[in-house]
């Protein structure tokens, strides 16, 4: 596509989009004309929303984008940017995902300058993954950019929200949020324990306690209940409804207790601080539930421990932040886990010692125990979460990421008769690894494939991990030539671990990619690199006399 001379995006169903904003108007205006005449009400919150939709409907009616030789012109209600071509690093794929079954991904374009802006065009837009129009739109920007400018990068970098361009934000202000939480709760932890205490040493008042006094001493009150009102939501107040409304008209009890009293029981109500804290009949005593101290620090641990989710995803974000933008972070799961076994032991010490955990022996003993053992999670997950370059593979098993296959696999036809024992029975069983083809080819058709086997046969493609070779599909590793090892892209899709490295193949002329674990897409690719040798060296010792064992 290198004669396109110019890119035209306008919205899809512009004229739907004008005439919701013209009947929302004319509905806010209806609102508004009826709020002027009777007083606000109802209406007009109806009214002022109906303005908003309309705003929103006539900004998507009007945002237009055009590429020409210039640059990228984008025009929206609001505002008007053009960016030349030669201010323009690289054109991207920004990736955002809806919680609706049907649609599942939104692909947007986005525009990286050359001082490290970053725009996000309006047009065009893709609400599925396979979209033949966004497809050729997409490819239009970029052959206009490949003739008028210097694209950074030879493919089309997606980013999504497991990539490093991803931004953090959202993830710092949701640590900060859930922090302050968290001191919010810890802040009323020991006003709680001062309530308790006092609750606790609380005694009857007499007819000599002082009446400034009588709120710190218990008062006792008879009632009868005339009616209840239970309601089946825990979210609501259920009611205890008294006789001539004395001591008072009704009492907010929890569904539980207004179902322990019938009309006609007898009550006495205890009074403490001038709040009923206890109901006493017959059969039955309701007791009025207050946060006690350590439910207060459950809570502050656990909008704590929340709160380490997001720091840790901003932690990985800054720690691959020299990495590629399209590239795949790997995942925070380590941190999560470590989080988890952390609350095994924070959450029953803060029940328990709320208030008492810089005092009690048995607290502070406690707490440096399961300290060192989340010092000793939080470094597992510090090293399970590494960026492991395929260049670090490669030192140690002699597969580069760069050039194809060399090292050890080369150097297989000089292995004489103690190696080739060895290698006869590596190879006496099958071995199935993780591993799957992107593609989708003669052996892996419509990716059927999850694992490849090697060991005991051909290497093969299997929709099982086995046992057995039952269903597999022989790799033609003659066919195939290894370009190059990467980490995974956002362009790979979501079906690949982050932590998986890719292979790039070329199968006679058809790209092809293979993502496995670094050290298993090492083994398969040795295997690869080595299966004609194999072949060669197996006729050899057969010429000679057969296998030995």
């Amino acid at each position: 596509m290198t004669d396109v001379r110019e890119v035209s995006c306008r919205p899809p169903g512009k004229r739907v989009l004008l005439f919701l904003a013209a009947l929302s108007a004319a509905g806010a205006g209806a609102a508004l004309v009826r709020a002027a005449y009777r007083g606000p009400d109802g209406w007009l919150g109806g009214g002022l929303l109906l303005g908003l939709l309309g705003l929103a409907a006539l900004h998507k009616a009007t945002a237009r984008v055009r590429a020409d030789t210039y640059g990228v012109h984008s025009w929206t209600l609001l505002r008007r940017r053009s960016v030349r071509w030669g201010d323009l690093a690289d054109l991207r794929v920004r990736l955002k995902y809806a919680n609706t079954p049907r649609v599942q991904d939104t692909r947007g374009v986005s525009l990286l300058l050359r001082d490290g802006r970053k725009l996000l065009l309006p047009l065009p837009r893709s609400w599925s993954y396979d979209d033949p129009d966004f497809d050729a739109k997409l490819d239009a920007f970029r052959a206009l950019h490949r003739l008028h400018g210097t694209p950074e990068s030879d493919h089309v970098p997606v980013v999504s929200y497991r990539t490093a361009g991803r931004g953090w934000a959202g993830s710092l202000a949701l640590c900060l949020l859930l922090l302050g939480g968290a001191g919010l709760a810890a802040w009323f932890v020991p006003s709680a324990a001062s309530g308790e205490r006092a609750w606790r040493s609380a005694t009857p008042c007499t007819a000599g306690t002082p009446a400034a006094d009588r709120d710190e001493c218990l008062t006792t009150l008879t009632a009868v209940i005339a009616r209840t009102d239970a309601t089946w939501s825990r979210s609501k107040s259920s009611w205890l409804y008294f006789v001539d409304g004395r001591p008072m008209d009704r009492l907010a009890v929890s569904s539980d207790g207004a179902k322990m009293f019938e009309p006609g029981d007898s009550v006495e109500l205890t009074v403490w601080r001038g709040e009923v804290r206890e109901v006493v009949g017959e059969r039955h005593v309701y007791r009025l539930h207050v946060p006690a101290s350590g439910e207060l620090a459950v809570v502050a641990a656990v909008c704590l421990l929340a709160a380490g989710h997001p720091a840790a995803r901003v932690l990985l974000r800054l720690r691959g932040r020299r990495l590629p933008d399209d590239e795949v972070l790997p995942s925070a799961l380590p941190f999560a886990g470590a989080l988890v076994g952390t609350a095994l032991w924070l959450l029953p010490l803060a029940y328990l010692h709320p208030t008492t955990l810089l005092t009690d022996p048995a607290a502070i003993t406690w707490a440096a125990t399961g300290s060192t053992a989340t010092l000793a999670l939080f470094v597992w997950a510090w090293r399970a979460t590494r960026v492991r370059t395929p260049g670090e593979i490669d030192a140690t098993t002699g597969v580069t990421g760069e050039t194809g296959v060399t090292g050890e696999a080369d150097g297989f036809a000089e292995r004489e008769t103690d190696d080739e024992e060895m290698d006869e029975t590596e190879t006496e069983y099958d071995v199935f690894l993780a591993a799957r083809f992107l593609e989708h080819t003669d052996y892996n058709p419509y990716g059927f494939g999850t694992h490849v086997v090697l060991g005991g046969g051909p290497l093969a493609v299997t929709p099982h991990p086995g046992p057995g070779r039952f269903a597999a599909k022989p790799v033609p590793v003659e066919r195939l030539v290894v370009k190059g090892v990467r980490r995974v892209r956002g362009s790979d899709g979501d079906t690949v671990p982050s932590g998986w490295h890719m292979a790039e193949l070329d199968d006679a002329g058809t790209p092809v990619r293979l993502a496995a674990a670094p050290d298993d897409l090492t083994r398969i690719l040795r295997e690869l690199a080595s299966g004609p040798l194999r072949r060669e060296s197996r006729a050899s010792r057969s010429r000679r006399g057969g296998t030995r064992r």
